[in-house]
């Protein structure tokens, strides 16, 4: 039984553990690839709309999304995910609404542009 109570507490050591790790690359991937910077603050507010509640991107702030990349695009939404305020969100939709948010700007990108 006492074996059984060790090995428990040690599963939930090593995933708590995981859990800090992760967050913890998380947090410095987005300081080492300076992604909190790359998009000024009206495009970072149209695409928190467009995946936290509900609205579109502008070809503009598309452009700025491409630019701050996917990984960074990743590492914020899951940053923005784990603050407590939007805890009680589904995870799997915000996730869902993040990757269609860049699938839209990406396919945009590659769409050619009409003649002026």
């Amino acid at each position: 039984m006492a074996s059984l109570i060790a090995y428990s507490f040690l599963l939930v050591l090593f995933v708590t553990s995981g859990v800090v790790i992760a967050t913890k690359k998380n947090e410095e991937f987005i300081i080492e690839n300076n992604c909190e910077f790359k998009m000024d603050l009206s495009c970072v507010s149209e695409v928190f709309d467009s995946i936290f509640k509900t609205g579109s991107v502008t070809n503009k702030c598309c452009g700025e999304l491409l630019v701050l990349g996917k990984k960074c695009h990743h590492a914020l939404v899951k940053r923005t995910l784990e603050n407590t305020i939007f805890k009680s969100l589904d995870r799997k939709t915000i996730m869902h609404k993040s990757i269609t948010t860049w699938s839209k700007c990406h396919e945009l990108s590659r769409s050619p542009s009409p003649s002026s």
